[in-house]
């Protein structure tokens, strides 16, 4: 199987000619009878061989934070940091052991994540820059920008501890900052395009935890902390479809970096808005508060049919199923409550997905001249022609 990438890179090379491209994909589009970008193409596996790279690298990253654990315990002797019996230890010795323990969890953070991050680079040099797997690229990319997080968090851990909360958050701030740094580097190196979302979620970080660290956290209630987190989900939705106008047809790998950019902001905008109905309080949610939750994700639906994604539709579903469950078993049918909700869900996903896009087209058809231009569009003009020929 070959990507948008792979036929972008060889009409680059000369191995394809545009209109050799043009033509191909012409031709696929109109075997699908659907627009090129609609189902949202994005390249994971190409083979089992991305599979069994994704295993070793995996291993050789466990056994890497393994060893820098093991370093952590030969900076700090075990017995300067294992519990003994409180009540035959002087305040100084409870105060030194206390120290190394947490010197101990510093550089169990610290020196794995260190180590992490370095061998993934040089790995990436291989399997994304010269490999170009995708599957790979993906982990390596997390694990090097993981790896600088919880290097720079495990730096200031014993600051965080011995500090204020704002201290804290500031802390925090700096290691999500160091984050996106690393995103930002890795991109200009390898442009995986995940590496966009990693980076987005690293400032996204930095600017949640100052301002925790502005007003102090012991203000910031769970509530005032979930429409943070939504602010910052807006943000990175409306991020995300820059990316996606700059490329309405989807055939280069900026869709593929608004699609992981979608896949970030969804969860970020949904979980906030379910949790304030109530959802996340278990049996505490009324039946106003679950068709509250069935009307958001029909707006859900509206709004993923006219951008074309379906990440928010997939990241509000848990919610969904919560929120029928509870309706069925309000309504009498205590024992089938999870079979009918199940039923109802899964047929309507796939009676979504069967008609996207005649559905997608009134949608967007409601929609003003000047918003329609900026979407994809709802006809490939491959098809358009095939129908006038």
């Amino acid at each position: 199987m070959y990507s948008e990438d792979d036929i972008n890179s060889a009409v680059a090379a000369g191995a394809l000619s545009a209109e050799a491209a043009e033509s191909f994909r012409a031709h696929m589009t109109r075997v699908r009878e659907l627009p090129r970008g609609s189902e949202e193409n994005f390249r994971l596996i190409n083979s089992f061989n991305d599979i069994f790279v994704s295993i070793g690298i995996v291993i050789l990253l466990l056994a890497v934070g393994a060893i820098g654990q093991a370093l952590a315990a030969m900076f700090v002797p075990a017995e300067a940091w294992l519990e003994t019996i409180p009540s035959r230890m002087s305040a100084a010795q409870l105060e030194a052991r206390a120290d190394a323990r947490n010197l101990k969890t510093a550089l169990d953070l610290c020196l794995p994540g260190l180590l992490v991050a370095v061998t993934a680079w040089p790995l990436a040099e291989f399997f994304t820059r010269k490999r170009r797997m995708a599957l790979p690229s993906i982990l390596l990319l997390l694990a090097f920008v993981g790896g600088v997080f919880f290097a720079v968090l495990g730096a200031g851990f014993t600051i965080i501890l011995n500090g204020s909360d704002r201290i804290g958050a500031v802390i925090a701030a700096l290691a999500a900052f160091a984050g996106a740094g690393a995103a930002y580097l890795h991109w200009r190196r390898f442009m995986v395009p995940i590496t966009v979302a990693a980076g987005a979620a690293g400032v996204a970080g930095t600017v949640i935890a100052l301002m925790l660290a502005a007003v102090g956290p012991g203000l910031i209630t769970p509530d005032i902390l979930l429409v943070l987190v939504f602010i910052a989900g807006l943000a990175v939705f409306g991020f995300a479809m820059r990316w996606d106008i700059s490329d309405r047809e989807r055939i280069t790998r900026r869709s593929d970096v608004a699609f992981w950019l979608h896949l970030l902001a969804a969860p970020m905008i949904a979980h906030p808005i379910f949790a304030l109905l109530g959802v996340t309080e278990g049996d505490n949610l009324g039946v106003g508060a679950a068709v509250g939750v069935l009307g958001v994700y029909i707006a859900f639906g509206l709004l993923a049919l006219a951008i074309d994604r379906r990440a928010l539709l997939v990241s509000a579903l848990a919610y969904v199923l919560f929120a029928l469950t509870f309706l069925f078993r309000e309504f009498g049918a205590v024992e089938l409550n999870f079979a009918l909700t199940a039923l109802v869900i899964g047929s309507a996903l796939l009676s979504l997905s069967a008609f996207w896009q005649p559905i997608r087209r009134s949608v967007v058809a409601a929609l003003p001249g000047n918003v329609q231009a900026s979407l994809p569009a709802t006809e490939d003009p491959a098809l358009s022609m095939a129908a006038s020929a």
